[in-house]
């Protein structure tokens, strides 16, 4: 089982419930090292005295703010002595309706959990409690000398713990954005038309339908390298659509989307509108051997490059289904 990144006491009125956070999600991004151009040398980065070019240990690193001339050194337990109590208590100071809470605020997601099975009654109380009601418990609290604030809520049986952007946190958007359109607004028939085109494009959400192509792209790239092959380039970016043609374009949409043949054209998992052949689960299931469709695209190639298909550099991840279920 994993560990918890921290450890207190969630409170709520005179309710104290010990919990435990949890990381709730993962990152698969593909790791690469540094290398010196045209050698397997690696490249290290140490931490150096700039005066004497000495690399100093950890235990003689101290944060320092530079107040002008001169440098105000605070020790990690100072830190930890301005925050008595707080860094290991989550009280909340109040509810909210989960509506009032706008997205932009939303930063990183954990779970929670309670710190022993005497204590299971009380947290599905809460989590019973903020289902039914709709809310979420609006708290700040310290962790790795960082305040948080954040929003408790209830997600299918469980509670989890959603860190929130500080109000000062969120940008203006007229201060970073040039050019936002102001006054210019659509037709009364442009904007029935892009309605239409939303309509025809509307979907159940489902995340299982979406992965990260461009990883397995990467993947792929270097699996290609180490056998000496080449990959095909990502296609070119969409022109933009001028003013003049947007009418055009939005009524060609249209059509497309409603259109009997394949799919109209939608979004697939990988961004590219949808091929005319049979999606990969269909040729799937007509091999009950192993379920191709489960695999990344990495996995599909290193396949692939055990059955000697050919052209596989070049395939997209549905060929690769294809080839290998016809192999």
């Amino acid at each position: 089982m994993a560990r918890p990144v921290w450890a207190g006491n969630l409170s709520f009125g005179l309710v104290s419930l010990p919990v435990g956070l949890y990381t709730a999600t993962d990152s698969h991004t593909i790791r690469f090292h540094q290398l010196q151009r045209g050698t397997s040398d690696r490249i290290r980065n140490r931490r150096v005295n700039e005066r004497t070019g000495e690399e100093v240990g950890l235990s003689d690193i101290v944060k320092g703010y530079d107040a002008g001339g001169e440098y105000v050194l605070v020790e990690p337990k100072e830190l930890d002595e301005i925050a008595p109590g707080r860094s290991q208590t989550l009280e909340m100071a109040g509810f909210v309706d989960l509506d009032e809470v706008e997205p932009i605020f939303f930063d990183k997601t954990y779970y929670l959990g309670p710190r022993g099975k005497e204590y299971e009654k009380v947290y599905s109380l809460l989590e019973q409690a903020l289902s039914r009601t709709g809310k979420a418990g609006i708290a700040t609290f310290v962790m790795r000398q960082h305040e948080y604030l954040v929003a408790v809520k209830a997600e299918d049986g469980l509670l989890t713990l959603h860190t929130l952007h500080w109000a000062d946190e969120i940008r203006n958007p007229e201060d970073q954005i040039d050019g936002l359109p102001g006054k210019a607004r659509g037709t009364a028939e442009e904007v029935r038309m892009a309605e239409q085109l939303i309509e025809a494009l509307a979907m159940k959400w489902d995340p299982e339908q979406f992965h990260d192509t461009f990883q397995e792209k990467v993947a792929a790239l270097i699996e290609a390298k180490k056998a000496g092959e080449t990959v095909e380039k990502a296609e070119p970016a969409a022109e933009p659509t001028g003013a003049v043609d947007l009418m055009e374009a939005l009524r060609a949409s249209v059509e497309r989307a409603r259109s009997p043949k394949g799919d109209g054209g939608k979004a697939t998992a990988s961004g590219k509108a949808a091929a005319k052949k049979a999606p990969a689960k269909k040729r799937v299931r007509a091999k009950p051997k192993e379920d191709l469709g489960s695999l990344s695209k990495a996995d599909l190639y290193k396949k692939a490059a055990a059955a000697n298909v050919s052209g596989r550099s070049h395939m997209t991840r549905d060929d690769l289904v294809e080839a290998l279920s016809s192999a």
